[in-house]
């Protein structure tokens, strides 16, 4: 079991480590053009889906894992324009195993932007939907849905704070 946890944490590490300057992805491909279902375990052991968004809201999507780096960082750069994204409904979701769920709680209590209520965050282990959805090889990876639910932007490194709420603008 320590061999395993291991090796999931030197890919996560591998994965941080690659992340690298911001760019929005190219050309998205049709299949991420509508919010994808989705089934989160919260970190207060709460199942979380579709059905807990609401209609007609726009949604960010924010692939992450509590231990990145960059992930960290962006969380503590998007503390002081927390009020550019109140209107947007935000999925924080990560990979996680659901036994790690302590790591979640740990993220939610250190980063302000995480617990604002508008934020919904859980894990999708063991399945991994939206990982293969998004084809996230680093994190943080970020789509963006207007409110009729259909891309606006995706971003696969970590943006700029300024890409982020210019997109969230359009979002509305």
């Amino acid at each position: 079991m320590k061999k395993i946890i291991l090796f999931l944490s030197l890919i996560v590490i591998t994965g941080c480590s690659w992340a690298q300057k911001s760019a929005a992805v190219k050309n998205p491909p049709v299949s991420i053009q509508a919010i994808p279902n989705f089934r989160i375990l919260s970190k207060d052991s709460v199942y979380i889906t579709n059905a807990n968004l609401k209609k007609g809201k726009p949604v960010m999507f924010i692939y992450f894992s509590p231990d990145c780096s960059h992930c960290q960082r962006l969380m503590y750069e998007l503390k002081p324009q927390m009020e550019d994204f109140k209107n947007i409904q935000i999925v924080m979701v990560t990979f996680i195993q659901s036994k790690l769920l302590k790591m979640l709680k740990e993220f939610h209590n250190d980063y302000i932007f995480a617990a604002q209520p508008n934020v919904l965050m859980g894990t999708e282990y063991p399945d991994y939907k939206l990982q293969r959805y998004y084809s996230v090889a680093t994190t943080p990876y970020i789509a963006i849905y207007g409110r009729n639910g259909k891309l606006v932007e995706a971003f696969d490194k970590v943006p700029k704070v300024s890409e982020l709420t210019d997109a969230v603008k359009q979002a509305e």
